[in-house]
């Protein structure tokens, strides 16, 4: 760890929020007793779901595969502990839109029973290759919120690796301390899977940035590093604004590079990674562990006891909150994430999952109703604030009047959805469900489109074999014909050497016919009628 001050960038626009993180980090991580239940969906990360490995009614143990992956990108799912399978069905999951998926109900067995697994604490031992199937393995997806794939991103874009690791302590939401209470706790694991990932990617460096108002953060992350001896991996704080914790406003912060508009960090020789995915990696290479367990934030006036839970994944919130003491008189709203950019929950049956990482448990005076939209007054406050450079009023027209096309000019996509817009904004316009309409529409059309590609392609390639089957069949029956007209002059030749020989016959029958008749010589004869005289018989 080097001891020199960094030079950090700005960002464009952001937001100081009051962090209300305190009410949740004032005790350790504590592990949250086992349920009795647990409902695990197959899709928990960004790309193709898992698709069932196991059937109803089956014993499984914890660490298990029971969701096996499909495709590149995707993820597999294992049993968080052991027990019975007793239901595999859709199931409601912690979504905005309320959606159900697919999800294999575990009824616990208490004895918490692992299945056999394999470490591997000399990772540099394996290529990176080897070492990424590894914690592909071991179902790890992205644990800052969007749970992208893990090893795909520990995936160098050259042989010769990429630039620079970055390792998101920034943990600006208010009220979610789960990164800051691992960076305190388990700073010898984050440093561990940061050695890990440098191994996979090649990485000449690691940065692992922290926010300024973290110092029990700070200090623990520098003695583990100065216990590793890593001169290649710095700790750099950064100040605290919102949302620093994005990847390209942190990347932006610590390089002072930009991601191009719609591409990746990849690009640019930086790959980003949560502090918790690091713990994560630590545990499968070095104890052999999958993804089965994460740290929560529970907090808010609405629940009894505030605090920090190590929670196994497929855990219902109504077991977590019962957990930290019940629910308040002042619980109202239910949000996973945080106020900027959570989502409302509709029930506490939903079960945690692998990008779980706050639970707010909201008062009115956390949560308010908001008012009445009003009319936008162009004020441009929303534009001041865009830490994406973005102009949050057009894309709102656009948006609104449906105009898909014109919305992307703006460079929809480049949108991170941290609500600062809306927060500014003085007419209560709730300018990120635009937004987020108005990409989901996008997808859904792109899908369509692909559907409807697919199916022109199918019916091209239909059409293209019924040409291809229909000139072999003519050709075939040209080949017949010919083999039949070939076969047919043949008979006439043979017809024809038939009758010349027929007709040679007639014709000599009938040039015998028309010849002069031969008349017997009888010049010696007597003239008897009925030939010579007999002499005997003369006088």
């Amino acid at each position: 760890m080097t001891n020199h001050t960094p030079q950090l960038w700005r960002f464009h626009g952001g937001l100081h929020l009051a962090p209300n993180k305190a009410q949740s980090t004032h005790a350790p991580i504590a592990s949250m007793p086992l349920p009795t239940r647990l409902i695990i969906p197959l899709q928990q990360h960004i790309g193709t779901s898992a698709e069932v490995g196991v059937e109803i009614g089956a014993h499984v143990l914890k660490g298990q595969v029971i969701g096996r992956a499909v495709g590149y990108v995707s993820a597999p799912i294992h049993a968080p502990s052991s027990g019975t399978v007793v239901e595999i069905a859709e199931r409601p999951i912690p979504h905005p839109s309320g959606m159900s998926a697919t999800c294999i109900v575990i009824d616990t067995d208490g004895r918490d029973e692992w299945t056999p697994v394999q470490a591997c604490p000399d990772y540099q031992s394996l290529d990176p290759s080897a070492l990424r199937n590894r914690i592909r393995e071991a179902g790890i997806v992205g644990l800052g919120g969007a749970g992208f794939p893990a090893f795909i991103k520990l995936n160098p874009a050259s042989a010769h690796g990429v630039d620079t690791l970055i390792l998101n302590g920034a943990e600006c939401e208010p009220y979610i301390a789960c990164d800051d209470m691992l960076m305190r706790e388990r700073a010898d694991a984050i440093v561990r899977g940061a050695q890990i990932m440098r191994h996979a990617l090649l990485a000449k460096r690691c940065l692992i940035g922290i926010e300024d108002n973290k110092p029990e953060a700070f200090a623990a992350l520098a003695q583990a590093i100065r216990q590793c001896s890593d001169t290649g991996i710095e700790i750099v704080p950064v100040p605290t604004i919102y949302p620093a914790g994005g990847e390209k406003q942190l990347i932006k912060v610590l390089t002072g590079k930009e991601v191009p508009s719609g591409g990746l960090p990849l690009e640019i020789g930086v790959i980003c990674h949560n502090v918790a995915t690091a713990v994560a990696v630590d545990a499968a290479l070095n104890q052999g562990r999958p993804l089965l367990s994460r740290v929560v934030t529970v907090a808010g006036a609405g629940v009894r006891t505030p605090c920090n839970l190590d929670v196994l994944v497929g855990t219902p919130v109504s077991a977590v909150i019962a957990a930290c003491g019940g629910y308040t008189d002042d619980a109202k709203r239910l949000i996973m994430g945080g106020p900027m950019m959570g989502f409302t929950l509709d029930n506490d049956a939903v079960p945690i999952v692998k990008t779980s990482n706050c639970i707010l448990v909201a008062a009115a005076a956390e949560a308010p109703d908001p008012p009445p939209a009003l009319p936008c007054i162009r004020c441009g406050a929303c534009a001041e604030v865009c830490p994406a450079l973005l102009l949050p009023q057009q894309l709102y027209w656009h948006s609104r009047a449906k105009e898909f096309d014109k919305v992307q000019d703006y460079r929809l996509f480049d949108c991170i959805e941290c609500g600062c817009c809306a927060y500014v904004c003085p007419s209560h316009i709730p300018l990120v469900q635009y937004y987020r309409y108005a990409k989901t529409e996008i997808w859904a059309q792109e899908r369509d489109k692909r559907k409807a590609d697919l199916a022109r392609q199918r019916h091209e390639f239909r059409l293209q074999r019924q040409q291809r089957d229909k000139a072999e069949r003519d050709a075939r029956m040209q080949q017949k014909k010919a083999a039949l007209n070939s076969g047919g002059n043949q008979d006439a030749r043979q017809k024809a050497a038939i009758q010349a020989a027929l007709q040679r016959v007639k014709e000599k029958q009938l040039g015998a016919a028309n010849a002069p008749e031969a008349r017997p010589d009888r010049s010696k004869d007597e003239e008897h009628p009925t030939g010579p005289v007999d002499p005997s018989q003369s006088r």
